[in-house]
Parts: structure tokens; C-alpha cells; sequence
């Protein structure tokens, strides 16, 4: 199951360190405070420990007070939407990218775009976590956790099957599974899990992308039925594996992201698409059987594609009622620009998150941090981490309408998989109910 981001590495005692962040001259320069204002502020039940250091370091370094609670991940949009209805005090908000038009369309939350200080984080930010705090030419928020789909390999199954480097390409990838499967090195050398559950978006998307092709055009209508720059050539390739080539089990329609990995790390497969932060898992002694193995690659490459893969973000928002209220909003940005920017000229809060939790970070000057390349480079290498981000996009069909969409695209990929339906005709389906959803919105 997804949760607000993924936890990748034990706890570890760097919480002391946020409170040395409340420098107080320094934390605002050129600032000034109206004592005694509250900040409300909501977040899912994630680094709770962690968030309220942080905020005692932005409660002493400004003078506010900041009124924190949060809920459970599984409730929280929900919880959140009641808040919006009911008009609840609220001025700061964890937002998921895939709730960002849902919440914009309502006038639920404020672009930020008024603030220059914030907008400036633009700069270090990577491009797809800006593009998906974006909406209709104006920006959200901060981000201040993203990660991506990652092309991961077992190097000891590589190497026994004679290969000296991982496939830079999907056919490559054929060519080598091929291999495996003959030697008998593993049945089905590719796992895919491909269940109806939320991960499928991205596991498609990391497919589609890196063949060169989209859902949607940037116009929002539905290209996913065109051979060429849709999403077509992925399907298709997907099937061939598992009825031509049979290098994927016809049961990746009943596997879920977690049976994958589980599976991968048992010494199952030799390739598997998995959220990079995985890696942490599966490098560990304790609970992977390939710890030590587990290598990641860049995406391969389609016929007339990329190395790109998916990303997905969360991020600091600003509600609507309280960019109704200068002062409210004046607050709420500084709060916003502790956690999701820097505080005293450090991107800590993301820092502090990536060395407690494992969780990915949004701004590329952190690649560069000594502390994060070190624990990166204990379950993984930093290098490749930082170059497959850098070419990861933003998911193309997050809508107000995306969930009704996804139930049929997701029945229609997995209807290809198993034969009863030819990917032309599947993604036809696919994209008719798209454009039709999208006409009634």
C-alpha cells in the first residue's frame, strides 16, 4: 500500500540537529513577525517526531505559534476535504500532486505565486516536482519529498548469465531474459507487478515514458491509443513478454508492488521496475536474500524512446483561506519556506527527512551534501540515483477525473495481458473513456 513516502532506512538520531536550525537573527532576515498569530498546520501521521522539532526551531525562530495536527495517510484526504467543507481553521497543508487539481478546481488551496521567495526555489527544485505543483500556469507550493520508478537488477544473475553490464534498452532486456530463461536462472527474469492497486499508474507510466510515448497530449486529450508518442508500443511490449517471450509470469496481473518486491528480494527474478527507495530494502541483510545484489540501472530505452521514468511528489501547501488573509498568508509562506525551502540557509527539513527516513528529496543541491551522498551510497550509488531523477516526468493524467479513468485503463491494460483484448483495442477503450470523462468535467 502507498503511504505519504516511503520508509527506506531505520530511525536515526538526527532530530537534535533540526533544533540547532532556530538560529533566530538569522532565519528570516530582513523579516518581521506579528507576535502571537497562529499557523495552523495539518499533515499526515508521518516523521511526526521529526515535524515537531522543526517546528519548535520555526517557533523560535519567529516568534509564532504553530497549532499542529495530523492524521492517518489513509484518512487523510478525506479528513482534509471535511476541513475544507467546514471551513476548519487551516493554513498550511501536506498536498499529494495527485490531489492538486481535485483541490485547486474547489478553491481549496492558493498558488503561491505572489511570493518571490518561494517561487526562487524553482532554481534548485527538479523540474518534474515543479511541473507537478503546477496547475494551470500557477504554482501550489514547495515540494519536500518526491521519488521516482526505478529499472533495478540482481548483478549476481546478470553476471551467471554471462552479461557484463544491465540492458541500457527493453529489447536489450528481452535478449538477456531470453538468456536467464534458458540457463536456468530464473523462470520469469522480469517481474512486473501489474494489479489493479494505486501503484499501477506508475508502473505504466515509467513504461510508456521511457518508450517515448504519453497518455495525453499537453493539451489534456487522450493520445494513449496512437502507436506513435502514445502509449501503444508499451503495451505491446508488455504483452510480448509475457505470452511471446514469456519472461513475465501472466500473474503480474494479480501481483502488487509489495508481492513484487518480496518476490524480487527472495532471488526470484533478475530485473523488477520498483520505487527507488526500495533499494534500501533490498540491499539490507536482514530483509532482502540478495542484499548486497541489487544494483539499480537507468530506465531502458524503447525503440524511439528514453531513459525517463515516473516521479511522484508531495508538498507544503497553502490553503485558500488563509491567502484570503494577507497576514494569514504572510505566516503561512514563512511556514511554508522552513519546511519546503530553507531554514537559516539550509535545506534542512528534506535533509532530516532523507537521513530518518530514507524519503527522496525534491532540490538537486542535496546530491551535493556530503552526509546524504554517504548514506545514499551505503544501499546504493548516488551517481545513478541523481541521473535517473533528473530524467523523471510527471504523471500526465493526474485530473479531477482520474480515478473514474483509471479503473477502466487499468482493466484494459490487464485485459491485454492476458489475450482477451489486442492493445490497440484496450487503449482504445482507454482513451474514449478519457476524452468522454474529460468532456463532462
Amino acid at each position: 500500500m502507498k503511504t505519504g513516502f516511503g520508509r527506506a532506512i531505520g530511525r536515526r538520531d538526527f532530530l537534535k540537529a533540526s533544533a540547532v536550525a532556530g538560529g533566530a537573527a538569522l532565519a528570516f532576515p530582513g523579516m518581521t513577525f506579528a507576535a502571537g498569530n497562529t499557523i495552523n498546520y495539518q499533515t499526515w501521521s508521518a516523521a511526526v517526531d521529526l515535524v515537531k522539532s522543526h517546528i519548535a526551531a520555526f517557533e523560535k525562530a519567529s516568534g509564532l505559534t504553530v497549532d499542529y495536527a495530523n492524521a492517518p495517510w489513509a484518512q487523510y484526504r478525506d479528513a482534509m476535504v471535511t476541513k475544507f467543507v467546514g471551513a476548519a481553521p487551516l493554513d498550511v497543508l501536506w498536498v499529494s500532486d495527485a490531489w492538486l487539481p481535485e483541490w485547486a478546481e474547489a478553491k481549496w488551496i492558493a498558488p503561491i505565486n505572489a511570493y518571490d521567495n518561494l517561487m526562487a526555489y524553482n532554481s534548485d527544485a527538479e523540474a518534474f516536482c515543479t511541473d507537478s505543483m503546477t496547475y494551470k500556469g500557477e504554482q501550489y507550493g514547495l515540494t519536500y519529498y518526491t521519488d521516482y520508478m526505478g529499472f533495478i537488477y540482481d548483478a549476481e544473475k546478470l553476471s551467471a548469465a554471462g552479461f557484463s553490464a544491465p540492458p541500457a534498452s527493453w529489447d536489450e532486456l528481452v535478449e538477456q531474459a531470453l538468456v536467464m530463461k534458458q540457463k536456468g536462472i530464473a523462470e520469469f527474469p522480469l517481474m512486473l507487478a501489474m494489479a489493479k492497486e494505486s501503484w499501477l499508474i506508475e508502473f505504466m507510466s515509467a513504461m510508456v515514458f521511457s518508450h517515448g510515448g504519453r497518455f495525453t497530449d499537453d493539451k489534456g486529450d487522450s493520445i494513449m491509443q496512437e502507436e506513435k508518442g502514445g502509449a501503444l508500443s508499451a503495451l505491446q511490449w508488455v504483452v510480448d513478454t509475457v505470452s511471446k517471450h514469456k519472461i513475465v509470469s501472466s500473474g503480474c496481473v494479480e501481483t502488487g508492488e509489495l508481492a513484487g518486491l518480496k518476490a524480487f528480494a527472495a532471488g526470484n527474478h533478475a530485473f523488477a521496475l520498483l520505487p527507488k527507495y526500495r533499494l534500501a530494502m533490498l540491499n539490507d541483510p536482514a530483509q532482502s536474500q540478495i542484499a548486497g545484489r541489487a544494483k539499480q540501472a537507468l530506465m531502458p530505452m524503447g525503440a524511439n524512446g528514453s531513459h525517463a521514468t515516473v516521479g511522484w511528489m508531495r508538498f507544503h501547501g497553502m490553503s485558500a483561506q488563509a491567502a484570503a488573509d494577507k497576514a494569514r498568508a504572510d505566516n503561512a509562506a514563512k511556514l511554508i519556506e522552513w519546511f519546503g525551502g530553507k531554514a537559516d540557509g539550509q535545506y534542512t527539513f528534506q535533509k532530516l527527512l532523507f537521513l530518518d527516513l530514507g524519503s527522496g528529496f525534491g532540490v538537486k543541491p542535496l546530491f551535493e551534501d556530503a552526509d546524504v551522498r554517504a548514506a545514499y551510497n551505503k544501499y546504493g550509488d548516488v551517481e545513478m540515483i541523481q541521473q535517473q531523477q533528473a530524467l523523471a516526468q510527471k504523471k500526465d493524467v493526474v485530473t479531477p477525473w482520474f480515478g473514474d479513468w483509471n479503473e477502466v485503463n487499468g482493466a484494459a491494460w490487464q485485459s491485454a495481458i492476458l489475450g482477451n483484448a489486442s492493445p490497440a483495442d484496450a487503449l482504445k477503450q482507454a482513451g474514449e473513456e478519457w476524452d468522454d470523462l474529460k468532456s463532462q468535467s
